[in-house]
């Protein structure tokens, strides 16, 4: 009896030892994540970058018989600007200042390591209105689960159009491989996207590399907090002056409140003057199933 009274006071204390410890790193993170956030808020002006759907790709796709259905909502607090005496930007496109960016993403699964995506492009904006921008179709590819591989693998390619007064480039083709890890708590995803122009100013620079990246921490189990960075470079054979490139920091939070919805939420800045220079995003998805594969 004694020994067991010794050891129950040890366990106790180990036990407030590691609620202590928890608390300093979720502490620590949510410290960081705050003064990530005010560096944002505060940092310097840029130009600009036509944002729609801002995602940084995992490598799971849609379950074979299931149907992803997300909205992806932005608003551009500061980006580019009318020249003076026209409605318009300097490059002939709408000024992206308070303009609401939202783009409707349905998603079709059919196999286990096959999907295809359809995009819908819409632009809000005093003075103009309600407009359509474009569409973009996108199947993907991934290594299946029942391979075992150390780390999910999948490729994107996604192909479409966007109306000039939106995009200078109106045919684009993206190729955009993911490779992405859960390490405990940690979740990493790398998309090493290359961009061609089939029609517009950039046929010209042939190929571009627009890396994105996201890490984010379980805080808990429903919510993750991370960082998401968007790029883009210039063309691969000499990448453009850091001034003329595209750099987008997002701090996000994920909501993982069921495994049919998808909450993601940010705040982003651009830190070269080609990028606009703040802008909140969200987005909102929800998982259908028309068969009677499990999910």
């Amino acid at each position: 009896m004694c020994s067991d009274m010794g050891f129950r006071p040890r366990q106790a204390n180990i036990q407030k030892l590691n609620s202590l410890k928890r608390f300093r790193i979720y502490r620590s993170f949510i410290t960081y994540f705050l003064l990530l956030i005010a560096y944002c808020l505060l940092a310097s002006c840029a130009r600009a970058q036509g944002n729609y759907e801002i995602q940084v790709y995992g490598s799971d796709t849609v379950s074979p018989g299931s149907t992803m259905v997300e909205l992806h909502s932005n608003y551009t607090v500061s980006g580019t600007k009318a020249v003076p005496g026209s409605r318009f930007a300097d490059d002939g496109t709408e000024p992206t200042t308070g303009a609401v960016h939202e783009t409707v993403e349905i998603t079709q699964g059919f196999t286990d390591w096959f999907e295809t995506g359809f995009y819908i492009f819409t632009s809000a904006h005093r003075g103009f209105g309600y407009e359509w921008v474009g569409d973009h179709i996108r199947p993907r590819v991934r290594v299946p689960e029942r391979w075992h591989w150390p780390v999910g693998v999948s490729l994107s390619n996604e192909i479409g159009y966007q109306r000039a007064r939106f995009s200078p480039d109106t045919w684009t083709w993206e190729i955009r491989p993911i490779v992405d890890k859960q390490l405990g708590p940690w979740y990493l995803s790398f998309n090493p996207t290359l961009d061609r122009s089939f029609h517009g100013p950039s046929v010209g620079r042939g190929v571009e590399f627009s890396p994105n990246f996201k890490f984010s921490y379980d805080v808990t189990k429903q919510i993750a907090a991370g960082l998401e960075y968007y790029g883009s470079y210039g063309n691969l054979s000499g990448f453009d002056p850091f001034r003329e490139q595209q750099q987008d920091f997002f701090p996000s939070i994920d909501l993982n409140v069921s495994p049919k919805w998808e909450f993601n939420f940010g705040v982003g800045v651009g830190v070269t003057r080609s990028t606009d220079h703040l802008i909140v995003k969200g987005i909102v998805g929800r998982r259908f199933s028309f068969s009677r594969h499990k999910q």
